[in-house]
């Protein structure tokens, strides 16, 4: 499969877009500019090969996803794939960022066909960091390998609280979705 890459990055460019900030939200909530908005994304080397990344950064607005942090996210994994180089993902995020509406759901849907056309081109590992419910469990689902640090990592659509609402099922986040689950 022949890819096309868009982007070009100068030899000494190891972060990516450092300076961008969230757009404006829709409910006036977000009075705080952060510079890189919650996500850092780069490239360097493991073991001597080149590797691209993102961590997200879960003291910004609990990691939210927000629509400039999903477009450096695809930025990433599209100059992983034009390089042919794994790509590993830190994740530790609250979801998507409700303040800003549907803007940030259409980021997700392109982190997630990104996820499952890169799927078997190059290497996508998931490193879940914390607890990680809904949008930020879907994506690490569609990539090689997740790596979880028991009884501090979580992953589940939605937490326990929603489903003793819904079922009346008692659930603690471990059952739910802990390290130590299997498919």
């Amino acid at each position: 499969m022949q890819h096309r890459c868009h982007y070009q990055l100068r030899a000494h460019e190891y972060l990516i877009e450092p300076f961008i900030t969230s757009q404006a939200d829709e409910l006036g909530l977000n009075t705080e500019k952060f510079m890189g908005d919650g996500v850092v994304t780069g490239y360097g080397q493991v073991a001597g090969r080149a590797v691209y990344g993102y961590a997200q950064d879960f003291t910004v607005y609990r990691g939210t996803l927000s629509e400039m942090q999903s477009r450096k996210i695809c930025r990433v994994m599209d100059l992983a794939l034009c390089n042919g180089a794994p790509l590993i993902g830190l994740i530790d995020s609250g979801g998507a960022r409700i303040q800003e509406g549907v803007r940030n759901l259409g980021g997700y849907a392109e982190i997630f066909r990104r996820n499952a056309q890169y799927s078997g081109v190059i290497p996508q590992i998931s490193m879940m960091l914390g607890l990680c419910a809904g949008g930020p469990a879907y994506s690490p689902a569609l990539t090689d390998m997740i790596i979880m640090v028991e009884k501090y990592s979580f992953m589940f659509l939605t937490g326990p609280e929603v489903i003793n609402a819904v079922t009346g099922e008692v659930v603690d986040v471990e059952t739910l979705g802990g390290a130590h689950l299997r498919d």
